[in-house]
């Protein structure tokens, strides 16, 4: 057993000899703790000290082998040395004479080397500021931008500068200075593009007028070209035979028209202008500051908000352009004030709208239009209906139709316009008969009511060609002659062509159709003979001073004026071209009037006849006990002149019986007539006898038995 653990210890002792021999000495320790850790370290440092003899005595032989190798080695070595001290002498002696040489270089190199390193930062330098320089040029030119109120081009550059040049130098100071200031920068010009629109907004409130003024003068040119260019034949034709009949008409009186040729209005005065060359909208306004608020406002992603404004403010000056001056009435000036500023605002629309991608929409242009169409033709309606010259009447249609032509030029809807100048023209013919009423009042009043005298064929002619009349008797009595009827006759008759023509004007540019005119003139005419002439010829019958001779005269007159109604029927014709065989034509009324007016002339007469010759006395007293009147003695009664004789003298004469009777009747059923006296029945029986005997008497020829006494027979039954 002893040699066995021997055996396996000195085994053991070989295997850790051989491992320290091959083992790195950093990894020694854990073998030699092997051994301590065992009990026979004295046997292996035996048997290392064994080891190493062997390992001296190998390295032995191996020196004692190569010695003869290391001797010559040492012998070459010492040879080298001495050649290496000689070489050694030389490069320090060769070192010493290129130091000396070099140090020229060297100070070269090193200013060389400052150089090339001056030149890089040059060079760096160089490159930075080409980036730094067109940032700093873009942000002077966005200060000069601004400075010269160019806005738009202002944020154009901002927005480069933003996008392109500060990216490329984001890492220096001065550029985020840059970057902080441009939100500042665009409020700034924000601001400042909507104080130059608040500029364009109160410029063109001051100065529509001018704009709607400009539009409606070049409205004016073209429509007088186009008339030019097709000319009408009916109202050529009318104006025409107007000048031919004012030049013959000398017997006139002076200023006894109510229309004159200086009642053409606003077109004569436009005339003036006619060669000139107007110009446009866009010539008179600087639209500019609009378009570029338009565009700062998209860039800056506040269209909505922009439009929102400008619609607003633009809504409430339409609201101030539409309040009409409360003097408006007063003069032409004011409605053409008024007109133009409304034409100029929706002129600036317009162009807004075409020139603009949805800053106005034609949804709110027509939205604005129909508001303001309402505001004007009430503002009309009202301030008309204070006109009562019809001059100015006429001058206003003529403004209306100038701006509604204006306005449909620019394609706004304006019948509605054209439909108040039908309502207008009501107003007009009211205004024209109380004007002709107080023409025919003047006639009237000045006419001596006798037969016009003629002292030769030049006057003979003029009177002839003044009023229709024919006569082959009259023109064969030689020089001095009369004619059957007084001077009013060819007044009345002249003035009543002047009133058609006043009516005609009235039609001119209203889009009407001939029936339409033709209508519209006889309807006026119908009113002056029936109500203006008729009222004037019965005021001239009433008056109390009408002797028998003037009465007479005035049946003369109104015999001729009759017969020349359809004169007047034909006038109507030639100036409208429409038959009157045309269905629907209005017939004119004349020749009822003048019959009319010579009955009251009878109705007066005999009246007159009657009552000059009755008296009668009423006691009208309750408590008195007067004694009864004495009756009057009838007196006799004349017939009528043969003059008067006809069925209109019948009618006439019926209905003075008719009026006397019934005017009786009520003087006798009067509620203050208590109580009648014996003596006042008697003689109010003896004035119905009177009456009664009158009708009996037949003073006009062609009543049938007692027909004329039926007027009398409720009298005498009460």
């Amino acid at each position: 057993m002893a040699e066995l653990e021997s055996l396996e210890t000195a085994a053991e002792h070989e295997r850790i000899l051989r491992e320290i021999e091959s083992t790195d000495t950093a990894c020694i320790g854990p073998t030699l703790r092997s051994v301590y850790d065992g009990e026979e370290h004295g046997r292996f440092m035996e048997k290392l000290e064994a080891r190493i003899r062997n390992h001296d005595r190998e390295i032995e032989k191996m020196c004692n082998f190569h010695y003869q190798g290391f001797v010559d080695s040492i012998t070459e070595l010492l040879k080298v040395r001495g050649e290496a001290q000689k070489l050694k002498n030389q490069v320090t002696d060769t070192n010493r004479k290129l130091q000396n040489e070099g140090k020229e270089l060297l100070l070269a190199m090193e200013e060389l080397r400052q150089c090339r390193l001056q030149q890089r930062n040059i060079s760096a330098t160089v490159d930075k500021l080409t980036l730094c320089l067109p940032v700093l040029e873009m942000y002077g030119k966005l200060r000069e931008q601004m400075k010269s109120k160019r806005h738009y081009p202002a944020l154009k550059t901002l927005e480069h500068l933003e996008q392109t040049f500060l990216p490329q130098v984001s890492h220096y100071r001065f550029c985020q200075a840059m970057v902080d200031n441009i939100p500042r920068l665009r409020r700034e010009i924000q601001e400042l593009s909507m104080s130059d629109l608040k500029d364009f907004l109160e410029s063109i409130r001051k100065h529509s007028d001018r704009i709607g003024e400009t539009a409606m003068k070049q409205a004016q040119q073209q429509r007088n070209l186009d008339n030019i260019v097709s000319q009408q034949p009916r109202i050529s034709g009318g104006k025409k035979s107007r000048k031919e009949f004012s030049a013959s008409s000398e017997l006139e009186v002076k200023n006894t028209s109510p229309m004159s040729e200086q009642d053409s209005g606003i077109l004569d005065v436009e005339d003036e202008d006619e060669e000139e060359e107007v110009p446009g909208a866009q010539d008179l306004v600087d639209f500019s500051p609009v378009y570029r608020c338009l565009h700062i406002y998209s860039v800056l992603g506040a269209r909505e908000t922009f439009e929102s404004y400008y619609r607003k403010q633009r809504r409430k000056q339409a609201r101030l352009v539409l309040q009409p001056p409360s003097n408006m009435h007063e003069t032409l000036d004011g409605y053409r004030k008024y007109f133009h500023q409304i034409v100029g605002f929706f002129v600036v629309e317009d162009h807004i709208l075409h020139t603009t991608q949805g800053l106005v929409t034609r949804a709110y242009i027509d939205e604005l239009w129909e508001m303001a169409l309402s505001k004007t033709i009430a503002a009309l309606r009202t301030h008309s209906s204070y006109c009562s010259d019809p001059s100015l009447v006429l001058d206003l249609k003529n403004l209306i139709v100038l701006f509604a032509d204006t306005l449909q030029g620019y394609g706004f809807p304006v019948n509605q316009l054209f439909e108040m100048l039908l309502e207008i023209q009501d107003q007009y013919s009211e205004t024209l008969l109380k004007k002709w009423a107080g023409v025919f009042r003047n006639i009237l009043d000045s006419d001596n009511y006798s037969p016009i005298p003629v002292a030769d064929e030049e006057v003979y002619k003029k009177i002839v060609g003044q009023f229709p009349f024919q006569d082959a008797e009259l023109e064969k009595q030689p020089f001095p002659k009369k004619f059957p009827f007084s001077e009013f006759v060819p007044k009345v008759y002249s003035q009543i062509k002047e009133f058609i023509y006043a009516c005609l004007k009235f039609s001119e540019d209203l889009h009407l159709s001939s029936t339409e005119v033709d209508d519209m003139i006889r309807k006026s005419t119908n009113l002056l003979l029936t109500r203006t002439l008729s009222n004037c010829l019965q005021n001239v019958i009433k008056r109390k001073n009408a002797g028998l001779t003037e009465l007479v005269q005035i049946i003369i007159n109104t015999t001729h004026l009759e017969k020349s109604c359809r004169f007047l029927e034909e006038f109507i014709t030639n100036i409208t071209n429409v038959l009157p065989e045309t269905v629907h034509t209005t017939k004119l009324y004349g020749t009822t009037t003048f019959k009319v007016s010579r009955a009251w002339v009878l109705l007066s007469w005999c009246a007159g006849q009657v009552s000059a010759r009755m008296a009668y006395q009423l006691t009208v007293n309750a408590d008195s006990d007067l004694k009864p009147a004495v009756p009057s003695v009838p007196a006799s009664t004349d017939r009528c002149p043969s003059v008067l004789q006809g069925k209109v003298a019948q009618t006439a004469c019926m209905s003075a019986c008719k009026h006397l009777a019934t005017s009786l009747l009520q003087l006798l059923l009067e509620a203050e007539v208590r109580q009648l006296t014996l003596g006042a029945l008697h003689q109010f029986n003896l004035d119905v006898e009177e009456c009664e005997q009158f009708a009996r008497s037949g003073p006009v020829p062609g009543f049938q038995g007692d027909t004329l006494q039926l007027a009398f027979i409720d009298l005498r039954q009460v």
